[in-house]
């Protein structure tokens, strides 16, 4: 590892790891890792001793892209440093990055212990595929109490899986507590860190044993590339992840998508500044508007996770929900009327975003299962860009305005 993978500052590290002329066998002085399209590398002769593990992409040895290509390994170097972690293995997307950890640590018979607040992609992939097809027991708890997470641990648990915060109530759990009380076990603690990404939080300085990132959202952060990654200090965990997912599997990023990665990661630190800058804005407007019953975001001090975020983040981030009042056809009514913001899934990148949960990211859930995690029909998400934060605030008066005031709050001796 070269001295600037880890010393110099991030905002310097978000731009030059990786792609430096030193740091690649490739490069021709050119400041920008080229694109590697190739499939295959012509060796310079025949060893037949020669095995996978001879084979060392940092001297600049290839065999086949799909076990290594030079642009990928620029990221992954990247993703690294910025974690503060020693490995990292770019994948095709978040889900596939996930899935990686999952196939890699979990075992027939072993028990997964997942936040039950999660992206419902993920939320499936635990229940329907691990759970139902793979004889793994899966149990969600509420992991905003390190207590529940205590109490479903067992000698059986192999992974505990935290998202940190939630999509889409944006509720934190504790990594540092938790990772403690897993290890106690011999359980290893997985983080999903998407929503805030290393600018603002890194999990394996917390104690995590693994991040995993739908690089998709804000490390490329322009909505035009799919991709996902892991990231770990643990030497034999990141060889299994890549020989069993990356080399057998073939869950690889393609160069393209590796270079739009890299190129996003430069602005990485000035994009985080902005989205939260224009979140907060938003979030306080939102808060003092009658049309909207509660807003969730760690910044606020109304957020009941205030004091953590505080303590265990170095920022609040670019996404935030909110309560409408009214019933679900108020709610339609107020999104399709926005302008500036794009009904769309998806989030982190410089265009601003807005959608109904329900009805879009965890319409996979069932009525119920939204119910009792707190989604109800008028929960909008939103993932605030870099734009203008008055025209935004702006845009969302508007459309609030086809939102009726919500009920005033009654006291116990009313």
């Amino acid at each position: 590892m070269n001295r600037d993978d880890r010393t110099n500052e991030f905002d310097t590290r978000a731009v030059t790891v990786g792609e430096k002329p030193a740091d690649r066998a490739d490069a021709a002085g050119d400041v920008v890792s080229p694109i590697h399209l190739a499939s295959t590398y012509a060796l310079d002769g025949l060893d037949p001793s020669l095995s996978l593990e001879d084979v060392d992409p940092d001297a600049g040895e290839y065999l086949y892209s799909r076990l290594a290509n030079p642009t990928r390994r620029a990221l992954e170097k990247r993703l690294a440093s910025l974690e503060g972690g020693d490995h990292a293995m770019a994948f095709s997307s978040g889900t596939a990055a996930i899935a990686a950890v999952c196939l890699s640590v979990l075992r027939p018979g072993d028990r997964l212990v997942a936040f039950e607040d999660l992206y419902a992609g993920t939320k499936r992939m635990f229940t329907d595929l691990f759970g139902e097809r793979f004889d793994v027991d899966v149990v969600f708890v509420d992991a905003t109490d390190p207590d529940e997470v205590a109490a479903a641990i067992d000698d059986r648990t192999a992974l505990v899986w935290l998202e940190t915060p939630t999509n889409p109530l944006i509720r934190l759990c504790d990594v540092a507590a938790i990772a403690e009380l897993a290890h106690d076990r011999g359980a290893l603690v997985g983080v999903d860190n998407t929503f805030l990404s290393p600018y603002f939080q890194r999990p394996l300085e917390l104690g995590a044993d693994l991040v995993a990132h739908s690089t998709t959202k804000f490390l490329n952060g322009h909505s035009d590339s799919i991709g996902g990654a892991v990231i770990t200090d643990d030497a034999d965990l990141a060889e299994q992840l890549s020989l069993t997912q990356q080399i057998t599997a073939g869950s690889v990023l393609s160069p393209f998508d590796s270079y739009l990665t890299l190129r996003g990661l430069k602005t990485l630190p000035l994009r985080m500044r902005k989205h939260e800058e224009n979140a907060m804005v938003l979030a306080e407007f939102l808060a003092g508007h009658p049309a909207v019953s509660a807003v969730h975001y760690p910044g606020l001090d109304s957020h009941p996770q205030h004091d953590l975020a505080t303590r265990q983040q170095s920022g609040f981030g670019g996404v935030l929900s909110f309560e409408l009042a009214g019933d679900r056809d108020d709610a339609v009514a107020f999104l399709e009327s926005l302008e500036e913001f794009a009904l769309a899934v998806s989030l982190g990148g410089v265009e601003s975003l807005i959608e109904l949960p329900a009805a879009m990211t965890h319409e996979p859930l069932d009525p119920e299962t939204r119910r009792e995690l707190g989604i109800t029909d008028t929960l909008v998400r939103m993932s605030v860009g870099v734009e203008d934060a008055a025209d935004l605030r702006a845009d969302l008066a508007q459309g609030l305005s086809r939102v009726p005031a919500a009920a005033p709050a009654t006291s116990a001796e009313d």
